[in-house]
């Protein structure tokens, strides 16, 4: 019987708990977390916000009591201080100041990571809020049922600030969208895409405040105004939607780094100290796409992480197939997916890369009903001619294709055969020569 303790139980850690208390019950798990709930999807901040769905119930899918039941032994509201890396132990500290102390056989690391906070003045004013945690959800929610909150500038314009920026649309008040790039989702689409967002959120009543720079918030204890490079908002509230780094402050200077400050780790999830194991956003992952380390930060991937860390924490040796970073987003029903690398990207990280692009509909012209345009852009490799990366885009739901694509790179599939790919046709599904076939047909 192993002693295993875990810190950190959002959605690594509850993979990595189910997996070892499921599967190898003869082990003792030990879950330390600082928060007062888990499990909690993040991803339905801005759909509970925005008053798309009825509550927050559903965005819950485990608790304390359900680990208990199946075993662990479970702290929460409990802060780890440090970790003794020699003498194996943990040692934290629970809400009413009781230290604990637990020594372990095998560490996992669900740290997760920490919202970027940008170094301007105002930022601690009342009504600045961060998007993480179901208390920042809640904070946002109340915010926006207050009348004298008329006006929020959004501050990041990635998934999370667009998604944010649509929830505060439906709640009635005025949106301002700040992103520093001369565009939307900047970092996962190219222009072709990302511009079609931008006319999205601003024929949808977003103000978007492109290649503008947030210099100061302002207000006498509560946010009057934001000062940006190129003028001066009236705003009563403002949430930073910059980004996230990953939180390894508790083993930084133990553990090896990559180059964001993430846990590196091997295929099986174990760091360089061969009894700590590294899961979810505070640690790296494989890319296919790169054949390299990257740090990509989404829950799936976070999921397989602590599936494959529990079953070599356990002793059965398995490792991970690498990710492609697939992701979707939909906003006022335009619906955009990717997965692998985008064409900026694919260049940045040195591939002699191309694309091909076809935009067509769904369905043959006759069909009249549920059909309507899709885009598609795939990148690849001009000397391998593998598959680098594809984005897909429609007011229809075309999210399946993306995943073929994420197959796709993960096999090293070239273009040439992916233009002869079996797919089949029928009008009430696509047309005869379909956009993929046509796209891939298309490429240089």
């Amino acid at each position: 019987m192993s002693k295993i303790v875990l810190i950190g139980a959002n959605h690594a850690g509850i993979a990595a708990a189910n997996t070892i208390l499921d599967q190898y019950p003869g082990n003792k798990l030990t879950i330390i977390d600082s928060n007062s709930n888990i499990s909690y999807l993040g991803c339905g901040t801005a759909l509970w916000v925005g008053k798309q769905i009825k509550g927050t119930e559903g965005l819950f899918y485990s608790s304390k009591q359900t680990l208990t039941d199946k075993g662990a032994s479970v702290f929460m509201n409990t802060a780890v201080q440090r970790i003794d890396f020699e003498q194996k132990t943990v040692h934290a500290v629970t809400e009413d100041g009781a230290a604990v102390v637990e020594s372990y056989d095998k560490l996992i690391l669900a740290s997760g990571s920490l919202p970027i906070e940008p170094k301007i003045p105002g930022i601690k004013l009342t009504n600045v809020y961060f998007v993480k945690l179901y208390q920042d959800g809640q904070s946002i929610d109340q915010a926006l049922n207050d009348d004298s909150v008329k006006s929020v500038a959004i501050v990041g314009a990635g998934y999370i600030g667009v998604e944010i920026a649509e929830a505060v649309q439906r709640r009635g008040k005025k949106a301002l969208l700040f992103e520093a790039a001369n565009t939307t989702l900047s970092s996962y689409y190219d222009l072709w895409f990302s511009e079609d967002m931008d006319k999205n959120l601003a024929r949808n009543g977003i103000e978007l405040h492109l290649r503008e720079t947030i210099k100061a918030i302002e207000g006498n204890g509560k946010v009057s105004r934001v000062i940006t490079d190129r003028g001066t908002y009236g705003v009563e509230a403002v949430v930073l939607a910059i980004g996230f780094r990953p939180n390894s402050v508790l083993g930084k200077d133990k553990l090896k780094l990559f180059a964001n400050g993430a846990y590196w780790v091997d295929l099986r999830q174990q760091t360089s100290d061969p009894n700590v194991f590294a899961i979810g956003d505070c640690a790296t992952v494989w890319s296919n796409a790169l054949g390299a380390p990257a740090y990509i930060a989404l829950a799936t991937n976070a999921v397989r992480s602590g599936i494959v860390a529990a079953h070599n924490v356990c002793g059965t040796e398995i490792e991970s197939t690498g990710v492609q970073g697939s992701n979707g987003i939909c906003i006022f029903d335009y619906k955009m997916v990717s997965t692998g690398l985008n064409l900026t990207a694919a260049i940045k990280a040195g591939f002699d890369a191309a694309y091909t692009d076809y935009e067509d509909l769904q369905k043959p012209g006759f069909i009249e009903s549920d059909n309507g345009k899709v885009k598609l852009r795939i990148v690849y490799d001009k000397k391998s001619r593998r598959i680098l990366g594809a984005q897909m885009a429609s007011f229809l739901d075309i999210s399946m294709g993306i995943h073929m694509f994420s197959l796709a790179i993960a096999e090293k599939v070239t273009i040439e055969r992916l233009a002869l790919l079996d797919i089949f046709f029928l009008p009430h599904f696509n047309q005869p020569y379909n956009y993929i076939t046509m796209a891939a047909l298309s490429a240089k």
